[in-house]
């Protein structure tokens, strides 16, 4: 018979929640936690479900953050199962979401099930922080949530993100920061005209020639100890009409900065627009910012997730802070101690999505232990 992990994981999995929709998965566990004493507030923003639940009143709070929402499947013919349809297959169980994240959402709240029975008075507030526009334009999401918690003071002290974390085997890795994200989209304007004939335009694919090999080459920071350094990577170069006679009128790229916390997201747009004039180009930019880095260093939540780790694994975990962005990102505004753990990373938004059995069951006692330490 499935322990109530495996079960709770299940039926989110069966559930079509492709962001931003939830699809029914936050009724099932506003249902679950309403019967162990959580304060559920449902706050929808746009397309978006959300919600914040709390469990106590006094000191510090400790919550768990994560979402319902998963990146479609693609062709259902690609997958061994149905994507939708969750299914163990040699100690794995197979679906959309099992790693990214609804596995870790089942852990939690079993967690809380399992803590809260055990210790119906603890201290402090036990909460969580569900949305289900993570994987999409995360703009009704979160964020949203976290504005509104902050526009009325709430506390946050720690939070936890179950975002797929391990790499190699559970808890290896701890996630406890990420870094800043920044988007340029850059048009150049040129003069278009017939190839040949130049004299009479002016190419701004040329133009923008040295610009680009000045924008590739510089090293905008050598990182620090909890941080690689900067990248820049260009995404997107388009010209042209499609003919090959016709030297294009504009020019457009995208590039991104993932950066470090030794610059800022000021720095860098001054940076960009003192090449770009150097450079002498006529141009139109648009920026658009994902997120700003954020760190958590010595705090009892990174010693609290390394010692529940490490009872029930004998894992000694690493901290990191490499990968994309995540949630995790606005709830640092709050000014709460955060960190990611969850399930191995190795299969999220691929085809045949699977995890562990034995680590979903072995994650919800790391959770529980970490509540157990933090609120006892």
């Amino acid at each position: 018979m499935d322990c109530p992990v495996i079960k709770l994981a299940k039926q989110l999995i069966a559930q079509p929640s492709i962001s931003p929709d939830d699809h029914g998965c936050q009724a099932l566990l506003i249902e679950r936690l309403a019967k162990i004493g959580f304060t559920v507030e449902q706050m929808p923003f746009g397309d978006t479900l959300n919600f914040w639940a709390y469990r106590g009143m006094e000191g510090e709070t400790l919550a768990f953050a994560g979402h319902t929402d998963v990146v479609p499947a693609g062709d259902p013919t690609h997958w061994q199962t149905p994507p939708f349809t969750p299914t163990i297959i040699n100690q794995h169980l197979y679906g959309r979401g099992a790693a990214d994240m609804k596995g870790s959402v089942a852990a939690m709240v079993v967690a809380a099930e399992r803590f809260v029975e055990k210790h119906p008075e603890h201290r402090g507030r036990l909460a969580f922080l569900i949305t289900s526009d993570e994987e999409a334009a995360a703009t009704n999401g979160t964020v949203k949530v976290v504005e509104t918690l902050i526009s009325r003071n709430e506390r946050l002290d720690y939070c936890l993100v179950g975002e797929p974390s391990s790499q190699s085997e559970l808890g290896d890795i701890i996630k406890n920061g990420r870094r800043g994200s920044i988007t340029a989209n850059l048009t150049v304007i040129g003069t278009q005209g017939h190839v040949a004939y130049p004299q009479l335009a002016d190419n701004p694919i040329h133009r923008t020639a040295p610009f680009l090999q000045e924008l590739v080459t510089t090293q905008w920071d050598n990182g620090n100890a909890f941080f690689p350094a900067t990248t820049m990577q260009i995404a997107n170069i388009q010209a042209g009409t499609g003919a090959s006679n016709v030297i294009p009128g504009e020019l457009f790229i995208q590039f991104n900065f993932r950066f470090s916390t030794e610059l800022t997201d000021t720095m860098i747009r001054e940076k960009v627009i003192e090449m770009l004039t150097r450079h002498g180009l006529n141009y139109k930019i648009e920026w658009s910012l994902s997120g700003q880095p954020f760190l958590t260093g010595d705090s009892k939540l990174v010693t609290a997730t390394r010692q529940a780790i490490n009872e029930f694994t004998g894992r000694t975990a690493t901290l990191s802070t490499s990968g994309g962005t995540s949630d995790g990102r606005f709830i640092a505004q709050t000014g709460a101690h955060v960190i990611e753990l969850g399930p191995l990373n190795a299969t999220i938004h691929k085809v045949d999505e699977c995890v562990s059995v034995d680590d979903l069951k072995q994650l919800a006692l790391i959770y529980e232990r970490i509540m157990e330490l933090l609120l006892l």
